[in-house]
């Protein structure tokens, strides 16, 4: 049995890395008494594992965890686990939802195809011209490093959706391949503009189910709204993760 909640996480911590991330999560289903199964061996870790990475100094209301349970538990278990969680996290973190889950579902990792993001214009930008130009593209080539050699990768079949809502260019990508990150699509969208101040928020993430694009587990839009209200009012906006 699993249990798997939907967080989010905003505000200063977004400049935590995935690897301290899955630490503080480590330490907070300690806390919270989370009945966490662990693996084998001479050092045994808690069975959990994560949606796809968030990149450093982006903000999400789409995280996910799975969390193996090494004793069963009721529906009537979730409600106060999710509260005992939230509080054993630092601030920024907040469970949103949960849901007990089969075993036998395949791995966030292996089954998201496709990831939403909100990207925060600079002042005074037509972000539907912006749309327009970038979905009308035939190729949109970008120049990317790794591991100290240069290519360049055309990066228009990843573009699923791009459409502008209340000064924000929202973007669905698709997650075949090596992804689109934020920070790469500010570039190409906005180029030339200093990426502070544009805030990077991941909305959904999705999963191939039948040939149809699912949510992983929907959301409210009144606890969306409300958890986005309570950060933007005490963060200002930030850099788009790299």
């Amino acid at each position: 049995m699993k249990l798997r909640l939907r967080y989010a996480k905003l505000g200063k911590i977004r400049f935590t890395g995935h690897r301290d991330t899955a630490r503080l999560w480590e330490r907070a289903t300690r806390i919270a008494a989370v009945p966490v199964a662990t693996s084998t061996g001479f050092t045994p870790r808690p069975r959990l594992s994560f949606g796809l990475a968030l990149p450093t100094g982006g903000e999400s209301v789409a995280e996910y965890i799975d969390i193996e349970l090494a004793e069963p538990l009721t529906g009537d278990d979730v409600d106060p686990l999710l509260l005992r969680a939230s509080d054993a996290l630092p601030v920024g973190f907040t469970v949103l939802a949960g849901e007990i889950s089969d075993m036998k579902r395949g791995s966030l990792q292996e089954t998201v195809c496709a990831v939403t993001w909100e990207l925060t214009a600079p002042d005074g930008t037509d972000v539907q011209a912006v749309a327009e130009r970038l979905l009308g593209a035939e190729t949109l080539p970008l120049e990317r490093v790794r591991k100290g050699a240069t290519s360049t990768d055309d990066v228009r079949p990843q573009i699923r959706s791009l459409r502008a809502d209340d000064g924000a260019l929202v973007a669905e990508l698709t997650t075949n391949g090596r992804g689109i990150r934020p920070a790469e699509l500010s570039a190409l969208a906005f180029p030339g503009a200093e990426p502070l101040g544009i805030r990077a928020l991941r909305t959904h993430q999705w999963i191939d189910h039948d040939g149809q694009c699912r949510e992983v587990m929907p959301l409210d839009d009144d606890v969306r709204l409300a958890s986005l209200g309570a950060a933007t009012v005490v963060v200002p906006a930030g850099t788009v993760g790299a």
